[in-house]
């Protein structure tokens, strides 16, 4: 039998595996293997006595009869085929057949044990029924038959061991792969999701606070009511399309990537556009930290004249984590403290660190009345809105938890909470020299 043909008939290497069942076809095949060589040992014996003709036919027969149980039962049937070959040569080619496989299916002592019973069983034969060879040659030969038989059939064992594990260790090297694609996947996805809800928030809270304005002042002039009317219709447009990019991200199987998309992560250089549009919606925002005269566009460092610096010198990881903790800022104050005050405040420096806060008054009741601007007014020119209850734009509770959670990735540390009649949004950042 060829070593591939072993190969594929040996069991799983684990010490506890049964030997795997075969087809009955495929053991119809070895038990005529073994008839032909079987018929070979009787047509080499026919010479001899008629009564050991007799005994060859019959042990023979019985031996290939066996040799299909070996699958089920491969320790017994091979320890009674070893012991039939003590009475005839006929048993032979089935016995040491038996002894390669239980050495290739079953531990070592066993494989030792059936063996040592076929080398005991044809001393005994060699005794009393000589091969052709002297007795001392003959025990030579059989100990290093089976000695061959053992050392084959442990051979293949360890290869299907060696085989065995590589491939549980390819699929699990597999499996670890899928594992890690899919929890990057999963965190590029909350990523995405992270920024969209920022975003999203801000805008929805910007729609809100037009919203109201639109319903509490109907006795507006014709031409304010379109301008809002029409900041509601572009705002809407533009959350309804981060929405949508949240929910293509979501349903694509594809690993997104939020640096190749078509819509940038704002930073610190659109910090003055989100400033400019929480005025237009009627917020009172003063920026002050950073520059010698914060809101003078004559002053050095104050290019945009909000009191921002420059953020061509600020890592890009820096300015949209300083971004957000601004953005989350303004859009609580909207929400939960509309008309009052937000003042944010920029500083520090290269190897000092970022410094960045947002502080409002607190209500003390739900509802406030709206300050000197509103969502149908603007600092040119316009009509003040009379003082009316403005119910709080609800919120999920979840804004801070992300924000913390984003500030703690980029190495900084959050701390908001209410202080002296005022609610403090307080974050450090980390800026390399």
């Amino acid at each position: 039998m060829q070593a591939a043909t072993l190969g594929r008939i040996a069991a799983p290497a684990s010490q506890n595996a049964a030997p795997r069942r075969h087809p009955w076809v495929e053991r119809a095949i070895w038990a005529g293997a073994m008839a032909v060589l079987t018929g070979t040992v009787l047509a080499s014996e026919a010479g001899g006595p008629a009564a050991y003709l007799v005994l060859d036919i019959v042990v023979g027969a019985v031996s290939v009869a066996l040799v299909p149980l070996l699958n089920r039962w491969p320790v017994p049937v091979a320890l009674l085929l070893s012991v039939l070959c003590a009475v005839s040569p006929a048993a032979t080619p089935a016995a040491t057949m038996a002894a390669l496989l239980v050495a290739c299916w079953v531990l070592l002592p066993q494989a030792l044990m059936v063996a040592g019973t076929g080398i005991a069983a044809h001393l005994i034969r060699g005794a009393w029924r000589p091969a052709g060879l002297p007795y001392v040659w003959w025990a030579v030969v059989v100990c290093a038959g089976y000695a061959a038989l053992v050392g084959w059939g442990t051979l293949v064992r360890a290869n299907q061991a060696l085989i065995s594990s590589l491939r549980e260790r390819a699929e699990h090297a597999e499996a670890e792969q899928a594992r890690r694609v899919t929890e990057a996947r999963a965190a590029e996805r909350t990523r995405m999701a992270r920024e969209m809800h920022d975003v999203l928030a801000h805008r929805l809270s910007l729609l809100a606070t037009y919203a109201g304005a639109l319903a509490y002042r109907p006795d507006a002039p014709p031409e304010q009511l379109s301008r809002a009317a029409e900041v509601v219709r572009s705002g809407a447009h533009q959350a309804l399309d981060e929405l949508r990019e949240v929910i293509g991200v979501l349903r694509d199987d594809g690993l997104p990537d939020l640096s190749a998309g078509s819509r940038p992560l704002p930073g610190l250089a659109e910090l003055p556009q989100l400033i400019e549009e929480s005025r237009a919606a009627g917020m009172r925002i003063e920026v002050s930290g950073v520059a010698d005269a914060p809101g003078d566009p004559d002053a050095p460092g104050d290019p945009d004249g909000l009191g921002l610096p420059e953020a061509s010198g600020v890592p890009d990881l820096l300015g949209r984590t300083v971004y957000r903790v601004v953005q989350e800022g303004l859009t609580n104050v909207r929400k939960h403290a509309p008309g009052e005050l937000a003042r944010v405040t920029l500083g520090g420096g290269p190897g000092a660190g970022a410094d960045v806060s947002v502080v409002s008054r607190l209500l003390s009741a739900p509802g406030s009345a709206l300050g000197s601007g509103s969502a149908l007014g603007s600092a040119s020119g316009a009509m003040p809105v009379q003082a009316r209850p403005v119910p709080a734009v609800p919120g999920t509770g979840t804004g801070l938890i992300g924000l913390t959670e984003r500030v703690e990735l980029a190495g900084g540390r959050l701390e908001y909470g209410a202080r002296t009649g005022e609610f403090l949004l307080h974050a450090w950042l980390p800026w390399p020299e």
